[in-house]
């Protein structure tokens, strides 16, 4: 049941997720032809299909490679997508509201995922994953993933609750003794720790949402509704998840000697992640035990497909371009005035300049200039092929040694395209760069290393 690669060239089949048009569109021209009678089957039998991406020659996004400017865009669209994928399905799907709780301000357990970072970045400038959750993982993995039961068999309940009074005293005095965590333990604080949020994981808004993904009359709109949920989780929460499940990954990769398989593994983590009690309402709670099960098969997709998850779908991308074509075509007819007086000064100044530096002359048709401010070889033009990929020119640009400049290894810088339709996005190797180029041809192209 292990997911094969993802990214494979290949034409659209049944198992191949379509990122290039709507989502909410799809599922209506589905519901209107045959094939959508043949197709049903939620979450009930144990087999996943082995979905993957077909290969997008202008390259495939992941959260994390847009700028911020872009992703709140993102979030925008992906809300949109996802209240007319429910709504051509016939799912109910409204953002829930926590009844208003008091939470701690400080501690370990029970406390705000964005307090804990707070506390967690005075430490450790720059960290997204609280330090407590990246310890319990370190601590469990540190013994052997290949225990029996693993995650399954819980710790004594009365040693968790001392050691979780333990933790919350000396866990950033740094003089908790982590010798005396048992490895069952520390799975169980693992489960506590994400049970005790104040707010779950999964966040409040879309807890509901993320349920009903099992009523959704196929696998792959299943799936679909899943990606565009992640793309709606606030940062903290989704770097949190993200970091969970590709734990849960490597669990289950040692299934043969753990007996923890997909399902194992999703049957004992969904109720962690599900359950919630701060609705304020008893319609939820009523039907836990149905939910159970169902929330199973919602997390073994999770765990499944967690790669597919945190892509940004293409239809996605491309309205996000168009909007900023839009704004940009209208911050031109407000600054119409300022430009032409800019453009007179830059074009003195350009003239000035291509006077001492000739070759830094216009860039001809099909060639681009690529920039790389901290590589010995700063800029270099690049002419297009039908071929050429970012990675190629990453490679080109890595080749060129200088003794003064770091050296710098190939997984460390990428390609960007930054600016024309888009704030700022971190290419994949396999970005094809003439199609990617006639896509937003008045993008600046840099190659830097990638913010962490």
């Amino acid at each position: 049941d292990e997911q094969k690669s993802v990214l494979e060239d290949m034409p659209f089949s049944d198992t191949d997720i379509n990122l290039e048009i709507s989502f909410a569109e799809q599922a209506a021209n589905l519901k209107d032809s045959s094939v959508g009678k043949m197709c049903k089957g939620g979450g009930g039998d144990t087999l996943l299909p082995n979905f993957r991406l077909p290969k997008d020659k202008t390259g495939t996004t992941k959260i994390g490679d847009l700028a911020p400017q872009d992703m709140k865009k993102v979030y925008s669209l992906a809300l949109i997508e996802l209240t007319a994928l429910y709504d051509i399905l016939g799912t109910e799907f409204k953002q829930q509201k926590a009844v208003k709780m008091k939470t701690k301000d400080s501690g370990l357990f029970g406390v705000p995922l964005s307090v804990l970072l707070e506390q967690d970045q005075k430490k450790v400038p720059g960290t997204k994953i609280p330090l407590i959750f990246q310890k319990l993982i370190a601590q469990i993995e540190e013994a052997t993933l290949e225990t029996e039961g693993l995650l399954r068999i819980p710790g004594v309940a009365t040693r968790i609750k001392s050691l979780c009074q333990e933790l919350e005293a000396k866990f950033y005095e740094g003089t908790f003794n982590w010798e005396n965590v048992k490895q069952h333990d520390a799975a169980s604080l693992l489960k506590l720790f994400i049970r005790e949020l104040p707010q779950p994981l999964l966040t409040v808004e879309y807890l509901k949402a993320f349920q009903d993904v099992q009523n959704l009359p196929t696998k792959k709109q299943q799936l679909q509704a899943l990606n565009l949920l992640v793309l709606l989780l606030p940062e903290a929460n989704r770097d949190t998840l993200k970091v969970l499940l590709e734990f849960l990954q490597r669990v289950i990769d040692h299934r043969d000697k753990n007996k923890m398989t997909l399902k194992n593994v999703a049957m004992v983590m969904a109720p962690n992640l599900f359950t919630f009690h701060g609705f304020g309402s008893k319609t939820i709670e009523q039907s836990e035990f149905v939910m159970a099960a169902g929330t199973a098969n919602v997390m073994r997709f999770m765990i499944q497909y967690q790669k597919l998850l945190w892509t940004i779908p293409k239809f996605i991308v491309n309205q996000v371009r168009k909007q900023n074509t839009e704004s940009q075509k209208k911050e031109k007819k407000d600054k119409a005035m300022k430009k032409l007086l800019k453009k007179m000064a830059y074009d003195r100044e350009k003239h000035e300049k291509q006077e001492k530096t000739p070759n830094d002359a216009d860039v001809p048709q099909g060639v681009i200039r690529v920039q790389a401010p901290h590589l010995s070889k700063v800029s270099m033009a690049i002419q297009l092929t039908e071929e050429l990929k970012a990675g190629d020119i990453v490679a080109r640009f890595l080749s060129q040694k200088s003794g003064n400049v770091q050296t710098l290894k190939k997984e460390e810088v990428f390609l960007y395209e930054i600016g024309g339709n888009i704030g700022e996005r971190c290419l994949d190797d396999d970005t094809y760069m003439k199609d990617l180029y006639q896509l937003n041809p008045n993008a600046e192209w840099v190659i830097k290393s990638k913010q962490s």
